[in-house]
């Protein structure tokens, strides 16, 4: 144990003595542990997603099927990640910890050994819900356990996690699906995991648990913040795949959803001990950080889908092709983190979120006039600018978010906060594809009015594509051609489309950093921990 004060109950803080400004080694590890166990399931998401395709061959499951691989995961986390806040609180971060980093670690390799389609399910959503606690729990920790003079150096970490795991999660399922079986996705995670596991219940020192908070456990709340998010996560999930509520199911879903939301909402506002405390948004920091947060989480995970979509329909590129493209936002994250880390210390927050919220915008900016005969060197600029744009955005985002809130909500506000990015990469990735979606339909429907016999210019291409075919069939082959021809040019200008509604929407945002308060000067804080 540390020399620290002996913890409060509550699952409070041990307290760091006032004249200490320095950061624990074995505290350090500690966290450096969590970090570790936030990477595995951060990475776990956009792992299987690049070899969906893999999984859906080995388990012989159908198209609508395979889908549930992820939904059955991203709807128990959604669940998950609010709940945490109570119970890091009831079980203290220790237990709390190892049982998410031990169950996430049995649950992959059960997902590893599985053989059939509902065995997948049921552990892909025990995998999600387990593993969901542990991204928060990290949030909230770092300002718990450290100093906050020392934050500059543990947001950068904590931000590069957050946002480098997502983007070199195809690489690395690409890399593993290619060299082993698709099986490795999972079984990767046993070894890491049981270390994390290992390390949570021997080195994490900084909170002790309150079972008392159990006897008041809201089972209704709990119920209905489920219905609510599971079934949200589902509409926004499979929405814009069945013509969202057309479907019976979607349109079902939705009246779940809504109607769980207000039970939920009234619920929250009444029960003694809520099972999560929505007064958290009361402060105005953490209120317009969150929605920040939510932002992000639409260019963190909207271009997370939609680069690989792009190489793939239209470069023809295959996972670990993607992934190698996808690697240059991770390398630029990685490279940019100690910058922001120095820089958080010296300039205003406020601003470092601007600018990075900015850099997102001009990344988006240049894909813009995107061609179909774009590659790695046209893509790498954008690639650059967004990674470096996500890491000056997060952590300026995490401080001014989390770093004003007091000790007793940081927990409570660590799940709303994460909460907030996930379901801005849910209901950006719906938004998103809808819109591609329609912005293809209407440009396929504008080419193909432009596109008649009456133009000499399509005259003279479709004999310059004859010439070049052999056989009487010449002219039919030419014209099937000029069809696949104006199909790619459709499909890459609604990806034009797409690409500069996130640049407006990232530099529309970027002002509003002026809602927020400046953080004190971090020396000030020191005494607080």
């Amino acid at each position: 144990m540390s020399s620290a004060a002996t913890p409060a109950s509550g699952g409070a803080p041990l307290a760091i003595p006032a004249d200490v400004d320095r950061i624990d080694p074995r505290r350090l590890l500690a966290f450096l542990a969590m970090c570790f166990g936030m990477f595995m399931a951060f990475l776990d998401i956009q792992v299987v997603s690049a070899s969906l395709a893999e999984i859906q061959a080995g388990l012989a499951a159908s198209s609508d099927e395979i889908t549930w691989v992820q939904t059955s995961y991203l709807m128990a986390e959604v669940v998950a990640i609010p709940l945490s806040g109570f119970l890091s609180r009831a079980l203290g971060t220790r237990i709390m910890f190892a049982a998410a980093a031990g169950g996430f670690t049995f649950a992959s390799l059960m997902c590893g050994f599985t053989a059939s389609m509902n065995e997948m399910i049921v552990w892909r959503a025990i995998q999600g819900f387990i593993g969901g606690g542990m991204v928060p729990t990290v949030f909230a920790s770092a300002y718990i356990i450290f100093p906050r003079s020392r934050m500059a150096v543990i947001t950068p970490l904590i931000g590069l996690v957050a946002t480098l795991a997502p983007t070199i999660g195809p690489t690395v399922g690409g890399y593993l699906t290619d060299a082993l079986s698709w099986h490795w996705l999972f079984f990767v995670n046993v070894v890491p995991g049981i270390v994390v596991t290992l390390a949570a219940i021997l080195l994490i020192d900084f909170d002790r648990p309150d079972f008392k908070l159990f006897e008041t456990f809201d089972w209704i709340g709990l119920i209905f913040m489920a219905l609510f998010l599971g079934a949200l996560e589902y509409v926004l999930e499979d929405g814009p795949r069945y013509d969202w509520l057309d479907d019976p199911t979607i349109a079902l879903m939705a009246v779940v959803s809504a109607s769980s939301a207000v039970i939920f909402l009234v619920r929250v506002l009444t029960a003694r001990n809520p099972i999560v405390d929505l007064r958290t948004f009361v402060d105005r920091n953490f209120a317009v950080g969150s929605m920040f947060s939510f932002v992000l989480g639409i260019g963190l995970y909207g271009l997370n889908y939609l680069y690989p979509v792009y190489l793939s329909a239209i470069r023809g590129y295959d996972a670990l092709m993607t992934g190698k493209v996808m690697f240059i936002s991770g390398a630029a994250m990685f490279l940019s983190a100690p910058l922001v880390g120095r820089l958080v210390t010296k300039i205003d927050p406020r601003t470092m979120l601007a600018l990075g919220f900015l850099i997102f915008a001009l990344s988006n900016w240049r894909l813009t006039s995107i061609t179909s005969d774009w590659d790695f060197a046209q893509v790498f600029v954008p690639q650059v600018l967004r990674g470096v744009g996500l890491m000056f955005a997060i952590v300026p985002i995490t401080n001014l978010a989390l770093g004003t809130l007091p000790s007793e909500r940081l927990k409570n506000g660590s799940g709303l906060y994460n909460l907030t990015r996930n379901l801005g990469g849910a209901v950006g990735l719906a938004a998103l594809n809808t819109l591609l979606d329609d912005r293809m339909d209407l440009h396929f429907a504008r080419l193909h009015d432009a596109i008649t016999w009456s133009r000499e210019p399509v005259r003279e291409m479709l004999n310059g594509l004859a010439a070049h075919i052999p056989g009487p069939d010449a002219q039919a082959m030419a014209l099937k051609q000029l069809f696949m021809i104006v199909h790619q040019q459709g499909v890459v200008m609604a990806f034009a489309d797409v690409f500069l509604v996130l640049c407006l929407l990232f530099a529309a945002f970027a002002p509003l950093v002026v809602m927020m308060r400046r953080p004190a000067p971090a020396a000030a804080d020191v005494g607080a921990h």
